[in-house]
């Protein structure tokens, strides 16, 4: 069974930047589609990022685009999520997973996630 385990979470002043990495046991290779979600307390968990295999074309949600950066490393079995001018709103539990996993609901899927708060 493939598992994600997140990092790199911490607390930022605003403006500030972090960059969070996940890493994947089991066959990463198989994972066609990566993406990054959060979790802010009170609402529901949405996806920030996604990035596919080939780490060529990603994609980001409004709210993020222009400050954050997905990338991957096939070799070493990990995803990356490079933020900067961050913002209180982006205060939340990050987590990654694959993309088919949350198409479908699969919420045995999910890791523990990485808090990142935002605040002076």
């Amino acid at each position: 069974q493939v598992r994600f385990v997140e990092s790199g979470g911490g607390l930022v002043q605003p403006g500030g930047s972090l960059r969070l990495s996940c890493t994947v046991s089991g066959d990463f290779s198989s994972i066609e589609i990566m993406g990054w979600y959060r979790q802010a307390p009170g609402k529901q968990r949405e996806q920030v990022a996604r990035i596919n295999y080939d780490d060529i074309s990603a994609h980001y949600s409004g709210s993020v685009k222009g400050r954050f950066t997905m990338s991957r490393d096939n070799a070493k079995n990990s995803v990356y999520l490079q933020m900067k001018d961050l913002k209180p709103e982006d205060t939340a539990v990050y987590y990654c997973n694959d993309y088919i996993n949350v198409i479908n609901r699969r919420e045995d899927s999910w890791g523990q996630g990485t808090q990142v708060t935002i605040s002076s």
